[in-house]
């Protein structure tokens, strides 16, 4: 997971163009305890997903947007997460460099992560190459520019959160299948199931 934002979509899939991009936090997905592999071995841990849509241009001059059932809409991106507000966890790290300010010692005790839904930001994207695969990757999240503030782009994709605390399964519904077989895997989906 980590950095990778990957292709779940078909043989179509048109990649977000390197560069720093205008960002809107549009969902925020629970995806339950998940195994996961690194330098130290496997370990399970609880992961999110946040997505954003994306608004600009690329190099080219062509607008940041792919079609979607008939309609031109911006791109996303996401990025998956640990949920650890640790030293030295990602999501940290990057929220702290979002919101331009270090986490005090009191609200590294329990941030609510859906503070984030409909928030701008500027996203460094990075493409990169492994195995004959590219992949497209999240480097940096910094705040909106002062002068942007006032004239963010107006919001298209609707808010999507998913807490398997309080499962919206009309909303589960709604994810591609690929996403739908991960939040399975996740022993809080089975509990969750058997509250329903």
């Amino acid at each position: 997971m980590g950095f990778v934002a990957s292709d779940s979509g078909g043989g179509n899939f048109k990649r977000v163009p390197s560069g720093v991009h205008i960002g809107r936090c549009y969902s925020l997905i629970d995806l339950g305890t998940q195994l996961s592999s690194g330098q130290y071995g496997e370990k399970l841990q609880h992961k999110i997903r946040v997505a954003w849509e994306l608004f600009g241009e690329d190099e080219e001059g062509k607008p940041l947007t792919v079609e979607f059932e008939g309609q031109e809409m911006p791109m996303t991106i996401s990025k998956s997460y640990t949920l650890s507000l640790s030293e030295k966890a990602s999501l940290r790290k990057d929220l702290q460099s979002w919101r331009g300010r270090e986490f005090t010692e009191e609200e590294a005790k329990g941030f609510d992560i859906s503070k984030l839904l409909g928030v701008y930001c500027m996203l460094n994207v990075t493409t990169s190459e492994n195995n004959g695969k590219s992949y497209t990757n999240i480097a940096g999240i910094t705040p909106l520019p002062q002068a942007l503030k006032n004239a963010k782009p107006e919001a298209v994709h609707e808010l999507i959160a998913f807490d398997l605390d309080n499962p919206d399964w009309a909303v589960f519904q709604g994810f591609h299948e690929k996403l739908q077989e991960t939040i399975k895997q996740s022993p809080e989906f089975a509990q969750a199931l058997s509250m329903a």
